[in-house]
């Protein structure tokens, strides 16, 4: 592999607004369906990728559905998983005016995975250690805002390059929710509260 020097975001405009244009155009490379052509990881999660015509069904399976299954496994059941199960089969009711295109993702876009290689111009942003698979855009979108958010000129540079349709704002904690039923999943119940409050969150948005 090429070896990169990296480095933490520079105090230069340029560098944070070309990885929000840049991350646009990764998007707008879509296939005909959403998935992958294998499966991957999430952190240490095995990541399922099965291609699915409709993008409802393919979050249902395999990202929601997925955890809210190993969490039963690792023993949390009870309101969680009754109230999982509802948003399980109501998860429609928050596309009903929002069609995504399968886009190219890289599938964990956090602070974590983005860094600086220093260039004569300043820098080149350069993303790292991805989970990809072509899926709704506003899931990468989310987990940039999850963990500590991107600089404010990014986000201004994508949605200038490819505005987010207005249902984003409730949608991102659809779409979170996974990341942090992963880190339950993963690192134990100190995620159990914050995972409860989201999907009663999301049911509060159901008709």
């Amino acid at each position: 592999m090429e070896y990169l020097a990296l480095h933490g975001e520079t105090q230069t405009q340029s560098v944070s607004s070309q990885l929000g244009q840049q991350l646009a155009a990764l998007h707008q490379v879509t296939q005909a369906q959403f998935g992958w052509h294998h499966d991957n990881y999430i952190g240490l999660t095995p990541q399922v990728n099965s291609l699915e015509n409709d993008w409802v069904t393919f979050w249902q399976n395999h990202r929601l559905g997925f955890q809210l299954d190993l969490a039963a496994h690792k023993g949390y059941g009870g309101k969680l998983q009754r109230n999982g199960q509802v948003l399980m089969a109501e998860v429609g009711q928050f596309f009903t005016d929002y069609q995504p295109q399968p886009s190219l993702l890289h599938g964990d876009l956090w602070s974590g995975n983005y860094a600086v290689a220093l260039n004569n111009q300043g820098g080149q942003p350069v993303i790292y250690d991805p989970a990809i698979y072509y899926g709704d855009r506003e899931a990468e979108i989310a987990m940039t805002e999850l963990f500590g958010e991107f600089p404010k000129r990014f986000y201004d540079a994508y949605q200038e390059a490819w505005p987010l349709d207005a249902g984003y704002s409730t949608r991102k904690t659809l779409y979170n929710l996974y990341h942090i039923l992963n880190h339950l999943n993963l690192f134990g119940g100190g995620y159990l509260a914050q995972v409860k409050r989201m999907i009663a969150s999301l049911l509060s948005e159901l008709q």
